[in-house]
């Protein structure tokens, strides 16, 4: 493979102090038309604070509202990864049943507005489950595995509200990575089903052990894609009082009074976060293409 050395040639200079002219104006027309007077000083001190109670250092609402997000972020993937997966297979199966139900999740939520299916899905259906599943009574459960799930899921008390939340995120992304999972699978040619048949392998087999492993290689990159925008579709989850980081971004913003120090700062934790992970998968998806090239 060929290494490839990045230049900084003139049309870079020309984009580069573009980009620089249009950020000063932007803060020239802040500092002058709106008169506003920019204080970042108080911006520490909203991701950790020392409780003299305690007698140690503790989040605050920002750093709370990061680590939500990145919990959200987690479990949202697993779960939309795995509903996407089963239903993946469900579209493409010979059943007429599980396609049926395949395509019915897929049509129901994606022609659905994102806020619609939040609000619908979580009073009517989510916000019934902790109750259902006893998670609002403390005594149902070991006292030593409440810290654990603190430290997976958040604060006890709030855990009810945040599981709503992440069914609510895990359900609308599902619906996109079955399609993902779907084409990706229909993407390998019909060659390969008749050779593993031919060997002898039953569809289930065929699936499992040949298909889904070719597939995997295919559907990377889109699967990293759709996992980027789960992690920006979560400041949805916000308007049903989950405490994430747009909810406690919005809340320090109307109690300070410090909106554009907040909001850069929340939408800076945002690409941050997103960037992170898109890098994460440039570099999953280049060792599976070393491994592809390996195998030929």
């Amino acid at each position: 493979m060929r290494s490839h050395k990045f230049r900084f040639g003139w049309l870079d200079a020309i984009i580069l102090i573009a980009v620089l002219s249009v950020s000063a104006y932007i803060i020239y027309r802040t500092r002058n038309h709106f008169h506003y007077r920019w204080d970042w000083r108080l911006i520490p001190g909203y991701f950790a604070r020392y409780d003299a109670d305690q007698g140690r250092w503790v989040l605050n609402l920002l750093g709370q509202g990061f680590i939500t997000t990145l919990r959200l972020a987690l479990w949202g993937s697993v779960l939309a990864a795995l509903l996407g997966g089963v239903m993946g297979v469900c579209r493409i199966s010979r059943s007429l049943f599980l396609r049926l139900l395949g395509r019915g999740y897929v049509g129901l939520i994606r022609n659905m507005p994102p806020l619609v299916f939040i609000f619908i899905f979580y009073f009517f259906i989510s916000s019934q489950l902790p109750s259902l599943l006893a998670l609002e009574n403390r005594s149902a459960a070991a006292p030593e595995t409440w810290p654990v799930l603190a430290v997976l899921f958040g604060p006890a008390e709030l855990l009810p509200n945040f599981l709503s939340g992440l069914l609510c995120l895990a359900l609308f992304e599902g619906a996109y990575v079955t399609e993902i999972v779907r084409a990706g699978i229909e993407a390998i040619p019909k060659g390969q089903w008749e050779g593993a048949a031919a060997l002898g392998l039953h569809r289930q087999q065929s699936l499992t052990r040949v298909i889904l492993p070719q597939a995997v290689r295919t559907v990377v990159p889109p699967l990293a894609g759709q996992f980027v925008s789960l992690v920006k579709d979560s400041s949805l989850i916000s308007l049903i009082s989950i405490q994430e980081l747009t909810f406690t971004g919005t809340e320090l913003a109307v109690s300070s009074g410090r909106v554009f120090e907040v909001w850069l700062t929340v939408a800076g934790l945002y690409f941050l976060l997103c960037f992170g992970l898109a890098r994460l998968f440039r570099r999953l998806e280049k060792r599976l293409g070393r491994h592809r090239h390996r195998g030929r």
